[in-house]
């Protein structure tokens, strides 16, 4: 249980790290700035990259509305879904602290005025989108999310291809709800950074803990009980 305890916590780190580091230290860096796509694909990348690293020692979670999707779908045990969830939130956390040190060490930073790649509705939507439009985009990524996985690492799926498919998946998520809510479908990473931004960020984290975990629980049993090839002896 340590092991994948430590992996989760990794896993999250790395995942908190790559994506919000590069929304914080590059998406806007002048003239060079690697923008919406460049941030998508490192949160693709980061998720890509650590399920094959440590996705053999704990699955490569690394996000409680995956661990409680996957509960929902018959995948995960529920004695572990506790533990997993809190190395998944101290990973996050522990990597915002780290980004925040790099990040201060630039003249005039500021967490709370820059929003820290933090998750929001309303006027803190990049693109100015309501609360209902928030709540629709997480709980429809979030159930995709959550079938691509399911679907990806089915014992009928092509073995091997599954971090693959999940980290494109959650690059195509980014490109599509980064102007909406700045992209959650993770609890942990929302909660990650909204310490650290440390005003609306986290009066408006329920948002990102409720919807993606209701969604991941949607997509885990529309895979379970619609989609999933029942084997017979």
């Amino acid at each position: 249980m340590l092991n994948k305890l430590s992996a989760e916590f990794l896993g999250t780190f790395v995942l908190v790290f790559g994506g919000c580091g590069s929304a914080v230290l590059a998406a806007a860096f002048p003239e060079l700035g690697i923008g919406f796509a460049g941030v998508a694909l490192a949160f693709g990348l980061t998720v890509l990259t650590m399920a094959y690293a440590v996705g053999h020692i704990s699955g490569g979670h690394f996000n409680p509305a995956i661990t409680i999707g996957l509960l929902a779908g018959g995948r995960f045990p529920a004695k572990e879904v506790v533990p997993y969830i809190v190395a998944q939130v101290l990973g996050g956390i522990a990597a915002a602290a780290v980004l925040y040190l790099i990040a201060s060490g630039k003249a005039g930073f500021d967490a709370t005025a820059s929003g820290f790649a933090s998750n929001g509705y309303g006027e803190h939507s990049p693109g100015g989108f309501s609360l209902t439009s928030a709540i629709v985009i997480e709980f429809v990524l979030s159930a995709v999310f959550l079938i691509v996985i399911h679907g990806a690492t089915d014992k009928f799926a092509a073995a091997g291809f599954a971090p693959l498919a999940i980290g494109l998946a959650l690059t195509l998520i980014h490109l599509i709800s980064i102007p909406v809510t700045n992209t959650s479908v993770n609890p942990a990473r929302s909660t990650a950074v909204a310490l650290f931004q440390g005003t609306w960020a986290i009066q408006q984290l329920w948002v990102f803990w409720l919807v993606p975990i209701l969604g991941g629980i949607v997509g885990g049993l529309i895979y379970r009980c619609l989609l999933e090839k029942k084997s017979h002896a």
